[in-house]
């Protein structure tokens, strides 16, 4: 059985978001495709062609996975959720939750807790919720 993986929707700054997440989470972009490169899609408006219909980024034994909304679409952000990640050290753990938070929001900020020796939760830029483990398991 495979992990389970996230697939995040974005209001047309999917590209972007996911170029960022390849830098800090060092991973590989396996695919990132425009709605304009798909078969069928020659009527479509220009600014919807430019949204991403699909992109995924290996990191890990993980898959992050993301598409754009269409214009028009509602797009409400992100709610009721949190993308989880669990890194073999503080260091490392410590450097993305950092990059996250460069203009993003810190909800709990990165420290010792009684289960794990580093533990934050923080929204980055894109309105991405993440929390994130580093270390050891304390419990």
């Amino acid at each position: 059985m495979s992990p389970i993986n996230a697939y995040l929707t974005f209001d047309g700054n999917a590209a972007e978001a996911m170029r960022f997440y390849e830098k800090t989470l060092r991973g590989t972009m396996q695919m990132m495709m425009t709605v304009g490169e798909a078969p069928g899609t020659e009527q479509m408006p220009a600014d919807a062609k430019k949204r991403i219909m699909h992109a995924s980024l290996a990191y890990g034994e993980g898959l992050l996975m993301a598409s754009d909304s269409m214009p028009g679409q509602s797009y409400e952000g992100m709610k009721g959720f949190g993308v989880a990640l669990t890194l073999d050290t503080v260091a490392e753990a410590r450097r993305i939750f950092d990059a996250f938070a460069d203009g993003g929001s810190v909800g709990m900020p990165f420290e010792k807790t009684f289960w794990v020796e580093g533990f934050g939760m923080v929204t980055d830029r894109f309105g991405t919720p993440w929390l994130i483990n580093g270390g050891k398991a304390l419990v």
